[in-house]
Order: C-alpha cells, then structure tokens, then sequence
C-alpha cells in the first residue's frame, strides 16, 4: 500500500511562511493534482513529499512508514520536474537507465573499463538493457534511444524524464508542472498519455500544476491551494460545481464566475442587481453576501418566459460553437459575462439591451468570511423575477 498521510505540515523560509499546517490524506493509486497560482506553495509541498525539502513542523507519511528524515531515494519516489533535469552528455537510454545502473551496479561495476570485466556486470548491464528498452517502446521513444537530449522536441524530452522515473517502478510518482514548457496543442496529447500511464500502471500520482485544465482533465481528486492553505479537496466536478470557499470558486472556471453583491432584502428573498431571487439561506434581512454564477448558468431572455437580468452588451467575443457577452448591468460593478450557445442565440451586438436568466439553483452564495453558504430551499425558483417589473 503506497497511500500517502501529509499531517499538519508548516514551512516557512527566513519571515515568509509558505505553508500553514496543511493536512491531507491522498489514497494508494489515487491521481491528486495539487492546483494554485504561481508561489502558492504547491511545489513546496510536493518538494517536501520528495525529501528535497525539510518541513519545519508536521509529518510525512507514505505506506505505512513515516519518511521524516529519510532521503530522497529511500522514499519510493520518482519525481518528473518542470525542465525533466536531462543529462545532455546522455543519450536518451543513458538518461532512461541512469536510475537503474545507480541501484543495480555498485561503485566500481559502473567504472567504463574495468565495470565490464568485473563478476555480474554484463548480466545485470543487459537487463537493464532489456528494461530500457521495454520502457521506451512504452512511451513510443524506442526510435530515440541513440540520441541526446538537444535532439528531441519538447514533448520527446518529457517522455525521456518520464521513462527514467516509470523504471524505477516507485511507489508513488511525483510531477511539479510538467507541461509548462509544451505548446497548446501538445499539451493536450500529453494529458491523454499521462492519464492512461496512471490507469495502466495503477500506482499513486501527485502532479503538480497552475493550469487549471490539466488538473479537471487528469485527477481524481483536486487539492486547492491558495497562499499556502489547502482551501478544499474534492473531485473536479465538485471543485467547480460546489466550491467549498469564494477563492476556490473564482479560481476555477473559464470566464471567471460573475461575483455579484448582495442583500437578503426579506426572508427568503435575495436581491441583487436590480433583481430579487427566491431562496432561504437563513441569514436575516440586511445582511450582505455575495453571489456567484457561473457564465454558462445564463440562458438567453429571448427562450424564457421573464428575463430575470437586463442589461447593455459592452463586448461580445465569438469562441466558435459559444458566444461571450458581456453585459453591462445596474447594480453591478462589474460587467456579467454569460457564456451562450452560438447556435441557439441570436447575433448579440455592443449597445444592444438583452435579458439573461438564469436557474435559481445553480447560484452560489459567500458570507463576507468567503466561505460557502448553502441555500436551504428552491421550491420559490419559478418566482425569479425583476424588480423592475414588479414594481
């Protein structure tokens, strides 16, 4: 069993703490994607993980043994970087079988002469061979062995560090951002052969991104990070759908969430942007909070039966398949974005005014401490209606 117990770890380097008392408990063949913006503390976490780093408080357990102090290659790990640390003096097998030759050779067998004459060296040099070999055609570098590390593409190169990490079959495998350096199109390849690498080898990843679309694609779970706090750990439909912390919910998405300023005008009723909502959330009248609503719970006023948010189109973005309108609405400070069908919707222009609605479920409300407030009743959501026209 490789699961993996990180118990209230702290570090901080000179007065800047890093990571405050984070916790979390990552199951044996789980994919975890530990996800934030650039210095949120993620890559030191992983780093501790690894036994490149010291924490200055807390524990670090995988499988059943507790690996404070005990080094990097005692630990079980195969770490993947974010510039795949190749040896540019090796081919790509002698980059492949670096690991292997450094555990199954001793000092003086690894010598360039004299190794060879020495008892077992030629045994153990072709299965290590033999192995290189069969982790290579794996990856589809069996064509690349000959060469250096200069010769090769991006992702060519990306193959190689995980080809030198899979022969060590470890425990646990361990990537901080390893597509950072490909292209778009490329990445996307490279998303695919990582997930089916964890199915098919069916061992514990912890992988490491800022990219909020490797992390949804790839994981099982997703572990959100933010300014050295671990704010939420779930499944990625969960991160998205029912975010845990206002900083969790507009971290994730693309467009942004809209974040609307709000007031329980009455109980049971939420007002908002010239617009009252049904919905008991058990905060008294006079109380301010925020809503979010995702672009794409909006739908074109034009399909439903009373538009529930009016406003004038200030951009409108074609993606394709989808429209970006952003709408300039009274009440909010910021233009709403909605994301709507191309097809479905008619042409939007800047200056023209349309309604949006939107399903009173598929709102999320934050108290002024950012956590989540989850909404007690939908029974009133047929009641979504303006303000205006109900004046």
């Amino acid at each position: 069993m490789s699961g993996i117990v990180l118990g209230n770890i702290r570090k901080s380097f000179g007065p800047t703490t890093v990571l405050h008392d984070v916790s979390l408990s990552i199951a044996d063949g789980e994919f975890l994607t530990l996800l934030g913006p650039s210095g949120c503390g993620k890559s030191t976490l992983l780093r501790i993980l690894a036994g490149l780093e010291l924490q200055d408080a807390g524990s670090v357990s995988i499988g059943d043994r507790v690996v404070d102090g005990v080094r990097p290659k005692r630990r079980d790990v195969a770490m993947v970087f974010q510039s795949y640390a190749l040896y540019p003096h090796m081919t790509v097998a002698g980059n492949i079988a670096l690991p292997l030759r450094m555990r199954r050779l001793n000092a003086w067998q690894r010598l360039p002469l004299l190794g060879r004459l020495l008892p077992g060296t030629r045994t153990t040099t072709l299965e290590i061979t033999a192995e290189v070999a069969r982790t290579a055609e794996a990856l589809s570098i069996d064509h690349l062995l000959t060469r250096k590390p200069s010769q090769l593409s991006g992702g060519q190169r990306q193959r190689v560090a995980v080809g030198r990490a899979m022969v060590r079959h470890p425990a646990v495998f361990l990537m901080d951002e390893p597509l950072s350096n490909l292209d778009a199109k490329l990445r996307v390849q490279m998303r695919a052969e990582i997930k089916e690498l964890h199915q098919r080898l069916g061992v514990t990843f912890v992988y490491v991104t800022h990219d909020q679309a490797e992390a949804m694609t790839l994981s099982d779970r997703v572990a959100v990070m933010l300014n050295g706090e671990l704010l939420q750990v779930a499944p990625p439909q969960d991160i998205y759908a029912d975010p845990e912390d206002r900083r969790v919910a507009e971290f994730i998405g693309s467009p942004k969430i809209n974040m609307l300023d709000g007031l329980v005008s009455a109980p049971g009723s939420v007002s908002f942007a010239d617009t009252t909502i049904v919905a008991d959330i058990g905060l008294s009248p006079g109380a301010h909070l925020k809503l979010g609503i995702r672009p794409e719970a909006f739908r074109f006023g034009a399909h439903s039966e009373r538009g529930a948010i009016s406003g004038t189109v200030r951009l409108v973005e074609h993606m394709g398949s989808d429209l970006y309108v952003h709408l300039d609405v009274a009440g909010a400070k910021q233009p709403i974005v909605a994301r709507l069908s191309a097809e479905r919707t008619a042409s939007a222009s800047v200056g023209q005014r349309l309604n949006l609605s939107f399903e009173p479920e598929r709102v999320l409300y934050f108290g002024s401490d950012g956590r989540r407030i989850r909404a007690l009743d939908f029974a009133g959501k047929a009641a979504v209606t303006s303000i205006r026209e109900s004046a």
